[in-house]
């Protein structure tokens, strides 16, 4: 029974304090379900009964209370509200890891934040290199994006062949390269600016920043403020996604017990040598107690990453991913989905290696333990796989358009072929279970 009960305590602390390798394993087994999406979305838009997935896409939904009503397509609901809830859950893994994750550390956060620098600077400078004078210019942020879910999914497929540290730099360059995206979209991609809807969203996230400050973190209290700064920052002009990011930043990361009370709590219900029924209650009060534990920070996180890992990227995986390749000819053939292709699947893994090499070379920080070039090599590939990021942003640069269409085609192309050559190159270099490193 004891041991039991030793077994749960060891897997209770792990999930305190292991939020980063809780977040990848969750957020990487959805790969499966946003690649089941994407596909039902391509293939609808291309068969006899496209003309239904593009007026779902386009169909009227609106909320109205009295003289107050906001009407959108379903598509700009999904991109502007879903997506808001998942740049919030972007903002929690931005803030944990900069505060208490691989980013706190200015020696091991330089090497992803290197990496993740070369990785949007590169595919952006190869798009602009192909569209430079053209309209379709607007697009060079396209190829900047890293998804995560997607390439912590094919990571995942080699098993435990892929050492702690190399997801851990998926992850952490993941992470810089979404709050590159977060400031490209809101310095880059706005048409026009409402000062007094920005002041009010301001005025919102003081708010939220105050009830954090205080302590407090009522999920509810943070979801009232989240949907009045949401609203005014789609007013604004900025894009409402940014305010997701910001609110995740208002969200405590201060845990509820400390480490001597939480020993102090748990102590006890190691020492039990009572009957099962007793040892159940034990139980009971060790989650309870592992439960008050948590941050807020980590609560929420705990609690959204499966939903957005499995609702909201699938859904908008749905809605953003079908592009009419019948009858499209070769107008889907040019600089724009040439840029994002080469962008992604070249410029990408160009760029990490460039900028790491450069990084460690001069002395910034090393290799993490366990990590070879080679393999570090594989990660780079596997993050040329933009998808859910390179579709938002493409949506924001193009609009319903013939360059979105042409777009979404370089983006899903170069995303197959960056995971398919990233899992080939890491299943050769990475050594077989029980077999030394190199």
């Amino acid at each position: 029974m004891q041991q039991r009960v030793v077994a749960r305590t060891v897997q209770g602390v792990q999930t305190v304090l292991s939020p980063a390798q809780d977040f990848v394993r969750t957020v990487g087994s959805s790969g499966i379900v946003l690649i089941l999406a994407a596909l039902l979305a391509f293939a609808w838009a291309n068969s006899p009964w496209a003309a239904d997935y593009f007026g779902i896409l386009d169909t009227k939904v609106g909320v109205r209370f009295g003289d107050f009503a906001l009407e959108k397509p379903l598509l700009l609901w999904v991109n502007d509200l879903l997506m808001a809830l998942f740049f919030f859950l972007v903002g929690l893994e931005i803030k944990r890891e900069l505060i208490v994750g691989e980013l706190r550390s200015r020696r091991k956060a330089a090497l992803p934040i290197a990496g993740a620098l070369g990785g949007m600077l590169v595919p952006a400078l190869i798009f602009i290199g192909l569209n430079l004078g053209q309209p379709s210019l607007r697009g060079w942020g396209i190829p900047m994006a890293t998804d995560i879910a997607f390439a912590l999914g094919v990571l995942a497929l080699l098993g435990d062949r892929v050492s702690p540290s190399l997801k851990i730099f998926l992850l952490a360059l993941a992470i810089v390269d979404d709050l590159g995206a977060v400031l490209v979209i809101a310095a880059f991609y706005t048409e026009s600016l409402d000062a007094g809807s920005l002041g009010l969203a301001a005025l919102a996230w003081v708010v939220a920043l105050g009830y954090g400050r205080l302590g407090a973190a009522r999920p509810a209290v943070f979801a009232a403020i989240g949907i009045v700064m949401w609203y005014f920052m789609l007013k604004s002009g900025i894009h409402s996604t940014v305010a997701g990011v910001l609110m995740a930043l208002a969200v405590p990361l201060r845990h509820q017990l400390t480490a001597d009370e939480l020993e102090s709590e748990l102590r006890p219900l190691l020492d039990t040598d009572g009957e099962f029924e007793e040892v159940e209650v034990m139980i009971e009060r060790f989650e309870d107690v592992l439960d008050r534990a948590h941050s807020p920070l980590h609560n929420m996180e705990h609690t959204l990453a499966p939903i957005v890992a499995f609702l909201i990227m699938p859904v908008f995986a749905f809605f953003n991913a079908g592009v009419a390749i019948v009858g499209g000819g070769t107008a889907l053939v040019g600089p724009v989905s040439i840029g994002v292709a080469l962008g992604l699947l070249l410029g990408k893994p160009i760029g990490i290696m460039l900028f790491a090499w450069l990084a460690v070379r001069s002395g910034v920080t090393e290799l993490p333990a366990g990590t070879s070039w080679t393999a570090l090599t594989g990660v780079a590939f596997l993050a040329g796989i933009g998808f859910t990021m390179s579709l938002f942003i493409g949506s924001l640069a193009f609009g319903p358009s013939a360059d979105l269409d042409a777009a979404k085609v370089g983006v899903l192309v170069a995303s197959v072929l960056a995971a398919l050559t990233g899992l080939v190159f890491l299943s050769q270099t990475l050594p077989r279970r029980g077999a030394p490193a190199d």
